[in-house]
């Protein structure tokens, strides 16, 4: 049986695959990465955006850190939107809609110029494993594949089968080709597989629909880039059009009348579906007192006419989605070119998983992704990069790098997956983090480019663009701590015309900034001695300041837990040994195995007593 060695693997190329791929080989260590086809490399099988409330916080995160889908968005988006800007900056996210061909393209395009990189197509059908270690991969054709280390990013490939009515494929999404065998060699390893289960709606022919009856909805004038390496200049572009419009009751009584035709409610399909994230006909019977629900209609690309029909993913029968569709305005002609189906797909427990993303059984073997039943493409794409980094710095015989939840949504994102689990498709939202207000998007790169410089995915150009980015906030928060105006005609004018408190006495610009009906910006009158600088470098400036008490705060909490998430837990602890626990407490710590004191304390079930009879327990045995 032939034998071809590579020092790296990775399973799908998928938003998981393709950072996990390119962090293994962009640090030196010849990679394969295997899909099923060649043609889906880095496929939207969903929605053609990348971000979102939260997810553009990861996104700018793995940009932040050196990965490449904030670079691709860039180059690929057709609208782009900063949302929630009505609200505080600890929740602003940006989102792109993206041309999904072009996307593709462009992300096979930067994995072929890779030079330790090679792409295969090909199924993988089993891991190698000997004496608990991962020593390769065997394909469906019988060629066994070496490797000291292996990255499973198989998105809604493994085991996919997908569904529409009463009707189902074994296919993976797009009626793609399907992982058929992996399954059976993941649990003969002993790793625990689950069933879940996502959809996604129909796709029109822009040609049918009647838009002038929806409601357009267009793209932020001045663009905010997802990569910290892009200025506005260098990607703004002509937008294209997105629209809304709603389902009603018509909509909702053919739903109804034909619910016992609904996979989802027949009980044919057996996976647990997103929460976050619900079918139409899953919308309608849980708010059953909503009289509409919102739809988007949004381009696929600018190649194509094919629209997305947002936020009415369904696996309703074919006849039934015919006539559900027609009753929303301007979908009253339309033609599906694409059924809306769901897809039920295996994935692992992420509790037999370290915080470093590799599995507890077996040495080298790492999971990323929807594998681990996280759902999103922002979601797979951040557990990709940080499981390629761990791969290779396994390979470097290093220490993982794990982030904590202070550090990025990232750290977020997996310590909740492999310390509390998850019974559906993980979905990351900014209620999740407890520490937001320092998580912004706005300030990845600060958080995160230095870690990013130290793994060697961040160049030193980068490294001293950032430092220099960040002297100049400093600078200019002090510049504005300590200029003073005074009650004069033109700053009293540029109160009153701001609805704001006239002055009695001299006062710090910073403290003028600090109030709610203005900003840094509405400022520049009065401050006739302000440097140019960026608009990035304003945004920070006036963040800082008018949330210094806040940050401030955070920053405190974070201090208090440190000590705990600083505490290593030993591998070898017997947890049998620590007489004092609760049973519950026991028996989750020995099953979860955390890493350190603060991991031990997020896991159900374990109580902040616990955690304290631990934590003496620990000092009493390291005295």
């Amino acid at each position: 049986m032939k034998r071809t060695d590579y020092q790296a693997i990775v399973i799908g190329a998928g938003h998981a695959g393709c950072e996990a791929a390119l962090a293994l080989a962009r640090l030196g260590f010849k990679t394969i990465v295997f899909t099923v086809s060649v043609d889906s490399i880095a496929l939207m099988p969903c929605n053609p955006s990348v971000g979102g409330t939260s997810k553009g916080h990861l996104v700018r995160e793995v940009d932040a850190l050196g990965g490449e889908m904030g670079k691709v968005i860039d180059q690929t988006f057709i609208q782009s939107k900063m949302l929630n800007r009505s609200k505080g900056p600890a929740v602003h996210s940006l989102r792109a809609q993206a041309d999904k061909q072009k996307y593709s393209r462009t992300m096979r395009r930067v994995l072929e110029n890779e030079k330790n990189l090679t792409i295969r197509q090909g199924e993988v059908d089993e891991l190698i494993v000997e004496d608990g270690k991962l020593k390769g991969v065997r394909t469906h054709t019988g060629i066994d594949y070496l490797g000291e280390v292996c990255v499973v990013c198989t998105g809604t490939y493994l085991n996919g089968r997908c569904i529409t009515g009463e009707t189902s494929t074994y296919t993976g999404p797009n009626g793609l080709q399907a992982a058929t065998h992996l399954s059976d060699s993941i649990t003969k390893l002993g790793i625990e597989l689950r069933r879940f289960k996502t959809g996604t709606p129909a796709r029109m022919d822009g040609k049918t629909i009647d838009y002038e009856k929806m409601e357009p909805q267009y793209g932020d004038k001045k663009i905010v880039p997802f990569s910290f390496t892009n200025m506005e200049t260098g990607i703004t572009k002509e937008q294209s059009l997105c629209y809304l419009t709603y389902t009603n009751e018509e909509t909702h009584k053919i739903i109804r009348d034909n619910i016992d035709r609904a996979p989802l409610f027949s009980g044919y399909i057996e996976g647990t579906g997103p929460r976050y994230c619900p079918s139409i006909e899953d919308k309608v019977m849980r708010f059953s007192d909503k009289k509409r629900h919102q739809v988007f209609i949004e381009p696929e690309g600018l190649y194509t006419d094919e629209m997305y029909v947002g936020g009415m993913s369904s696996s309703l029968p074919e006849d039934v989605q015919t006539d559900m569709y027609h009753t929303v305005p301007g979908l009253e002609h339309a033609t599906i070119v694409r059924n809306a189906y769901a897809i039920e797909y295996d994935c692992i427990n992420p509790l037999e998983l370290k915080a470093s993303l590799e599995s507890k059984k077996i040495q080298g073997l790492f999971f990323a992704g929807q594998a681990n039943g996280s759902s999103g493409y922002e979601e797979a794409a951040a557990q990709g990069l940080m499981a390629g980094i761990n791969a290779a710095r396994k390979l470097q015989k290093k220490d993982p790098i794990v982030l904590t939840r202070s550090q990025g949504y990232i750290g977020v994102l997996i310590d909740d997956l492999v310390t509390k689990g998850t019974n559906e498709p993980y979905r990351m939202m900014t209620s999740r983090a407890e520490y937001r207000l320092l998580l912004r998007q706005d300030n990845a790169d600060e958080r995160l480019t230095p870690i990013g410089h130290e793994i060697g995915l961040i160049s030193d150009e980068r490294l001293a663009h950032l430092k220099e980015k960040y002297i100049k906030i400093e600078k200019e928060i002090e510049r504005i701590k300590t200029t003073f105006v005074g009650d004069t005609k033109p700053v009293q004018d540029l109160l009153k015309s701001y609805d704001s408190t006239p002055l009695i006495s001299g006062i710090s610009l910073a403290e003028l900034v600090k109030r709610p009906e203005l900003n840094y910006e509405v400022l520049s009158p009065i401050d006739p001695n302000r440097p140019a600088l960026t608009d990035e470098v304003k945004e920070e400036v006036e963040i800082h300041l008018k949330y210094e008490g806040y940050i401030a705060r955070q920053i405190r909490q974070v201090e208090q837990s440190a000590k705990l998430e600083q505490k290593k837990i030993p591998k070898d602890l017997d947890y049998n040994d620590v007489k004092s626990l609760r049973l519950e407490a026991r028996q989750k710590l020995i099953d979860i195995q955390p890493e350190t004191l603060g991991q031990a304390s997020r896991i159900s079930g374990v109580s902040p007593a616990d955690i304290s009879v631990l934590q003496v327990y620990l000092t009493t045995k390291s005295n």
